[in-house]
């Protein structure tokens, strides 16, 4: 019997951290992002997003890395802490799997013990995330339903909910 571990190999995993944030807001949206159509590059919420993780927290301590040129991480050093600078706690779960996915795929790389953190910038609010056993295997399960996702050559059906009314592909579902 293939267990998920046994699906999941980091060497070839190719899902980036952006992916595994995308499945949780909204398959369709991971769908669209990994079949080259990105409605991003023209979003004002994307926009500010990457102006706050510029202007957030001074480099000093944190450095930007980028690791097997797919993920895109705030690493410090001297604590071991990734960090992720988000606006808000809208679509916090979706954060939150997002920064234990860099946890996950370092650990895979030989780098153990690490934390994440992620700084919401419009709450003032600062969320500590550890993967564990049990959101490990819960990581691993949404893993496969990317790979699924992003191999399958159907779009999956729009589903509104709130979040789609912020979303730079609304346009695309709904009009």
């Amino acid at each position: 019997m293939i267990g998920l571990a046994d699906e999941i190999d980091i060497a070839f995993i190719r899902i980036g951290g952006t992916e595994v944030n995308y499945y949780i807001v909204c398959p369709r949206k991971l769908w669209f992002f990994s079949h080259g159509i990105e409605m991003e590059k023209t979003s004002d919420r994307v926009a500010l997003g990457r102006l706050l993780h510029e202007e957030s927290y001074p480099r000093g301590r944190h450095r930007e890395m980028m690791i097997d040129n797919l993920l895109r991480i705030d690493f410090d050093e001297s604590t071991g802490t990734v960090h992720e600078i988000k606006l808000s706690r809208a679509l916090e779960q979706a954060h939150i799997y997002q920064l234990l996915y860099y946890l996950y795929y370092l650990r895979g790389k030989g780098l153990q013990g690490l934390t994440g953190v992620i700084n919401y910038t419009k709450s003032k609010r600062v969320e500590k995330v550890v993967l564990t056993p049990e959101t490990e295997t819960e990581l691993e399960k949404i893993l496969v339903e990317v790979r699924k996702i992003k191999s399958s050559p159907n779009c999956p059906d729009a589903k509104y909910t709130r979040k789609c009314r912020k979303c730079s592909y609304e346009d695309l579902c709904w009009r």
